[in-house]
């Protein structure tokens, strides 16, 4: 395994490990109740149906980001994957400045998702 696979693993394992459990959260928590937990403010502007959809993907988007990869079995559903999550936190980058919040996770999360949907379908060697 070289650098560049530790990488990647590395940015798999935390996007993941970070818009996984935000995607439950939207899921199981009601909109109301998400809606007065620190950094989650916006769902309140949200229709219920939108936040439970905006969670599933993050949950699809943060098992896909490393599980094909991983077993081996359909490996190209991994860039996809970091595709969409990338698409997913442009929408938190969009919702945030529109609210005048910071930015900057969502903006790092795109980065990441970024940088393993072009190390994965293979673009960098």
């Amino acid at each position: 395994m070289n650098a560049l696979d530790i990488a990647l693993w590395i940015c798999q394992a935390l996007l993941a490990l970070i818009i996984g459990p935000a995607g439950v959260m939207k899921l199981v928590f009601p909109r109301e109740e998400l809606a007065k937990k620190r950094q989650q403010e916006y769902a309140a502007e949200i229709p219920p149906t939108r936040l439970k959809l905006i969670g599933l993907a993050e949950v699809a988007g943060a098992l896909g980001v490393v599980l094909p990869w991983l077993t081996g079995i359909m490996p190209i559903l991994t860039p996809i994957a970091a595709v969409g999550l990338a698409i997913i936190m442009a929408g938190a980058v969009a919702t945030r400045l529109r609210r005048k919040e910071p930015a900057i996770v969502p903006i790092v999360l795109v980065v990441m998702a970024l940088f393993v949907a072009v190390g994965r379908f293979g673009l960098v060697r």
